[in-house]
């Protein structure tokens, strides 16, 4: 059987993400581009569907799950408000419900305001990965973003750049570190994973001088991770001297302690084709690497649906892969 055949296989279910975003357009995009790919289930608002284009024409690979919880005489793209927030939450409590119900083998979600959400009441909401983990009583996850020269895992997520330093322990890093090992080995089908760990201070600190977390937390974790467990992981090293040599295949995932330590390069070297992958969770979820991006959703027309036709396809690839396992 060929990898498309295999995939065809596969219950997609995709989350339009905030209604005034750009969500329903890429949705409606991807699927025209990757009609025949998987079966997929598109959980969203049809009267903002049908303001981009009919749903009606996408093939017989397609089904809807239409909650109307748009009010569709108000609305308009590129807007923050509670109603969207609230709808964008709902389409994801419906996918919840689906992937219980078997109807769903994974989950592609599109781009949710974090503002809106928190006006819509969810107060404090960081995001899809925080939120379907407490959904599905995930104590530990981990993200993980990706496109097709370089794989990161986020240590620390959405925390202030002031809080990551308290943030960072010795369980922590374990954890992760052994998470993602294990999707590398079980999703990616990669037989001796070759972790790196970047460090936090410039220079990984050279050995102390700039900055304590190196030698006190982040060193000690990985000499556990080598001489008890047994795992190829090295560092810390600088991060530009680990995210230069992962570019050139000496690793195949990069560790790194804070966000945008990972968001900047990834972004540079394949912005339309980075994937958001979610480790952990009881079912495979990944994302676009990108936002709402309310500035052009009035414009269908200039979205762009690359990232999410990578999501899909690393979400089908992943279910794919541990179905195997």
């Amino acid at each position: 059987m060929n990898p498309i055949s295999r995939s065809s296989k596969i219950k997609v279910g995709i989350t339009i993400g905030d209604p005034s975003g750009i969500g329903p357009a890429i949705t409606l995009k991807a699927l025209k581009k990757l009609k025949g790919f998987a079966e997929f289930v598109v959980i969203g608002d049809k009267g903002v569907l049908d303001k981009v284009s009919s749903i009606q024409h996408l093939g017989s690979s397609k089904r809807f799950v239409g909650l109307n919880n748009v009010s569709q005489d108000s609305f308009s793209f590129g807007q923050i408000r509670a109603e969207y927030g609230k709808a964008s939450v709902e389409y994801l409590d419906k996918a919840l419900e689906l992937i219980t119900e078997k109807q769903i083998d994974c989950l592609v979600t599109c781009p949710i305001s974090k503002e809106a959400v928190n006006l819509a009441g969810l107060k404090g909401f960081l995001g899809h990965t925080e939120y379907l983990a407490s959904r599905t009583d995930t104590s530990d996850f981990i993200m993980m973003l990706l496109n097709r020269r370089l794989k990161f895992s986020l240590l620390t997520r959405h925390i202030p750049l002031a809080k990551v330093s308290g943030s960072i322990s010795n369980d922590l890093i374990i954890i992760n570190a052994f998470m993602a090992y294990r999707a590398l080995r079980e999703m990616f089908k990669i037989g001796h994973p070759r972790i790196v760990f970047c460090g936090l201070n410039p220079h990984a600190s050279d050995n102390g001088v700039i900055g304590c977390e190196e030698n006190e937390v982040i060193k000690p974790a990985l000499a556990i991770l080598r001489d008890k467990f047994k795992l190829y992981i090295d560092g810390p090293l600088s991060a530009d001297a680990a995210i230069y040599k992962a570019n050139r295949r000496e690793y195949d995932c990069i560790i790194t302690p804070y966000h945008d330590q990972a968001l900047i390069p990834l972004k540079l070297s394949g912005f339309d084709h980075s994937v958001n992958l979610t480790v952990g969770l009881p079912f495979v979820r990944t994302s676009p690497l990108h936002g709402t991006a309310f500035d052009i959703a009035a414009t269908p027309r200039r979205a762009d649906p690359n990232s999410l036709i990578e999501a899909i396809k690393l979400a089908v690839k992943c279910a794919l892969n541990l179905k195997k396992a």
